[in-house]
């Protein structure tokens, strides 16, 4: 099968190209013509290091008919990317979130569904076994009615590593926009698939104050209601210092009828201090949330099968985030209207 992975602007992208390059049957080209020339981490610099082919154009990327496309591009120019890969044939897994407007999420998935390629969201948490067997036993009636959800996604700030982040054109807002989504998609993971009904948001700027963020904010806090009487609350923030031992972390409190459960994405392997660093370390521990990922979606090109999550999971939660900034706005609960 031949992958591309399409520019180097996500902080993920290195490592999506790090976990498909030594795997059997994978052919890896990457391209990132949109790359600062002066940028030693894009472009053909970026490739070389990481010991990848490397197409100097998306014309040259898409002449050679990839299978498959994996793009990690600033987000409003995802749908540029995903419709050309559409057009040429080749599946799609597409970071998140999906797009910066609805108009451009809703023409990425009818392109891939004209053309019967797969649109599938980069959302690896939900691939977590822990994760899994929660969403089985609230299935199953094991918790009875879920009632509310609590959960954090807190990390580092990745402006300071990738400059665009901080753009609001280019990332379509801050922290909000950039970790809103993990939440939120694990939530309607749990209701399969129910749209939320209102949202609500407070942000600032205060959190990594000084950092490349002048135009953003930096930590919110979004709470949904959902049309079934769910109320979840998120917690996004990029409130990790600079020498924050990890990069981030993710977890949920769940509250359902018969139980409490809490779930971290990321629990601790090993913690300690590094004496060459000076810094307190930690190592996370479980399956590779982005691997499993990957799994999944080279699974369903091979097998012409719906990926999950899919373009329309990714729409609901883009409207989620859409409708926290227009709150933000109007410093008002903003109703999503019934679909």
């Amino acid at each position: 099968m031949r992958v591309a992975v399409l520019s180097f602007a996500h902080v993920h992208a290195a490592t999506y190209i790090r976990l498909l390059r030594d795997r059997d049957g994978i052919e890896l080209i990457t391209a990132d013509p949109d790359a600062p020339p002066d940028d030693p981490t894009r472009g053909r610099a970026l490739a070389e290091r990481l010991g990848v082919a490397y197409a100097d154009s998306w014309d040259e990327v898409f002449t050679l008919s990839p299978d498959a496309v994996i793009v990690t591009s600033e987000n409003a120019r995802h749908r540029h990317l995903v419709e050309r890969a559409a057009a040429s044939g080749a599946h799609v897994l597409c970071e998140k979130p999906l797009a910066t407007t609805e108009a451009d999420a809703r023409a990425m998935i009818d392109a891939c569904a004209h053309a019967g390629v797969a649109l599938m969201t980069a959302y690896p948490v939900r691939f977590s076994p822990a994760f899994t067997a929660l969403r089985r036993a609230l299935a199953d009636g094991s918790l009875g009615g879920l009632i509310s959800v609590h959960g954090a996604n807190n990390g580092s700030n990745p402006a300071r590593s990738h400059p665009w982040f901080a753009d609001p054109e280019l990332a379509g807002g801050g922290a909000l926009a950039d970790h809103t989504v993990h939440i939120a998609d694990l939530v309607d993971a749990l209701l399969d698939g129910e749209q939320a009904a209102e949202v609500y948001a407070q942000a600032n700027r205060i959190l990594d104050d000084g950092g490349p963020t002048p135009d953003v904010e930096t930590a919110g806090l979004v709470t949904i209601r959902y049309p079934g009487g769910l109320v979840t609350a998120v917690d996004a923030s990029w409130s990790h210092p600079p020498d924050h031992p990890t990069w981030g972390g993710l977890a949920m409190t769940c509250v359902a009828e018969k139980a409490i459960v809490e779930f971290d994405a990321f629990p601790p392997l090993l913690g300690g201090f590094d004496s060459t660093t000076g810094r307190d370390r930690w190592e996370a521990g479980g399956a590779d949330l982005d691997a499993a990922m990957l799994d999944e979606f080279l699974d369903a090109v091979r097998t012409g099968r719906r990926p999950s999550p899919d373009g329309e999971s990714g729409l609901r939660t883009l409207r989620i985030v859409l409708a926290a900034y227009e709150s933000l706005r109007t410093g008002r609960p903003v109703t999503l209207p019934t679909r």
